[in-house]
């Protein structure tokens, strides 16, 4: 159907790359210019290593098998969960 068949309707368009574009440069200004990427990276890191750090035995197969299963990511950098 084209506009002349829905009396009425206002044609409505969005650019999404556009405020997708728009969405991350407000997101890095909320930031600010005191934020380091590589520094936040680091943190998740240490965060990551002290979550699955003093499993017992018992728990670390479990690990294990949840990292073999990719439901857990391993500790490979770049990580994520096959799933």
């Amino acid at each position: 159907m084209d506009q002349e068949s829905r009396p009425g309707l206002i044609p409505f368009a969005i650019d999404l790359t556009f405020e997708e574009a728009r969405r991350r440069a407000e997101v890095v200004a909320a930031l600010g210019p005191d934020w380091d990427p590589m520094a936040a990276l680091r943190d998740e890191e240490a965060a990551y290593a002290l979550l699955y750090s003093g499993l017992d035995a018992d728990q670390q197969r479990t690990y294990d098998t949840l990292v073999a299963a990719g439901v857990l990511p391993g500790g490979e950098p770049g990580r994520a969960a096959a799933h």
